[in-house]
C-alpha cells in the first residue's frame, strides 16, 4: 500500500494546523488507498537548515537531518495542511523541504490550505513553484478552507459534504500520480 505523509506545517504556538490534520488524517484513512502517518513540522523540530553540505550529497552530520530523511524517504506522497504567512509558504515548511533533496523527488504533494477570506491560496501557489524544485508533482486538486475556523467545534474541525467531495478528488488524483511515479522512485 502506498504511504501518504499528511504533514502540519505550522509550528507556531496557538496554530490551528494539527486540528484541521487530524481531520485529513482521519479522511485518508477511511478513504483506504493509503497508509497514512501524520507528521508535525513542531515535533520534528528542525533548526534552521544547519548541515555542512549541500543536500544533493546526502552527507548528513546532524541527527535530527538524518530522521527527517528516514521519514520522507518513507512516504510515497505527501498532503501539506498549510496555512499561509504574508502571502507566502510557512517558514518550517521551507526550512524542511530545504534540508533535503533526493528524498522529495518523484512524489505527488496535495495541499490542504486554511486561513480567511483567501483560505490560505496564496500559500500553495507560492509552495507549488518551490517544490518543483525537488521534482515533486504538486496536486492541482486540493482542499481550500477559507474562515475555517466557523468548522471548528470543541477543538474538532467539522467538514462539509464540499469539503469531502474535495479531499476524496484530492486523494484519489494523489494516488493515482503516486502509482505513476513508483517506477521513478525506485531505487
Amino acid at each position: 500500500m502506498l504511504k501518504l505523509h499528511v504533514v502540519v506545517c505550522s509550528t507556531r504556538p496557538g496554530r490551528h494546523g494539527p486540528t484541521i490534520a487530524n481531520w485529513v488524517h482521519g479522511f485518508a484513512q477511511k478513504h483506504g488507498k493509503f497508509e497514512v502517518r501524520l507528521v508535525d513540522l513542531a515535533e520534528v523540530n528542525l533548526p534552521v537548515f544547519d548541515e555542512p553540505h549541500h543536500p544533493r550529497l546526502r552527507q548528513y552530520t546532524k541527527e535530527h537531518t538524518k530522521r527527517w530523511s528516514e521519514t520522507v524517504d518513507a512516504a510515497d506522497a505527501f498532503a501539506f495542511v498549510t496555512p499561509e504567512y504574508n502571502y507566502n509558504t510557512p517558514p518550517a515548511l521551507v526550512n524542511a523541504l530545504d534540508y533535503l533533496l533526493h528524498e522529495w523527488a518523484y512524489k505527488p504533494v496535495a495541499f490542504v490550505s486554511y486561513g480567511g477570506p483567501s483560505g490560505g491560496l496564496r500559500s500553495v501557489q507560492m509552495t507549488k513553484l518551490f517544490v518543483t524544485a525537488f521534482k515533486m508533482m504538486p496536486m492541482s486538486e486540493m482542499v481550500s478552507l477559507p474562515f475555517f475556523s466557523k468548522h471548528i467545534e470543541d477543538g474538532v474541525f467539522k467538514a462539509d459534504e464540499a469539503h469531502e467531495k474535495a479531499a476524496t478528488a484530492m486523494l484519489d488524483e494523489t494516488h493515482r500520480w503516486a502509482d505513476a511515479l513508483k517506477v521513478l522512485r525506485a531505487k
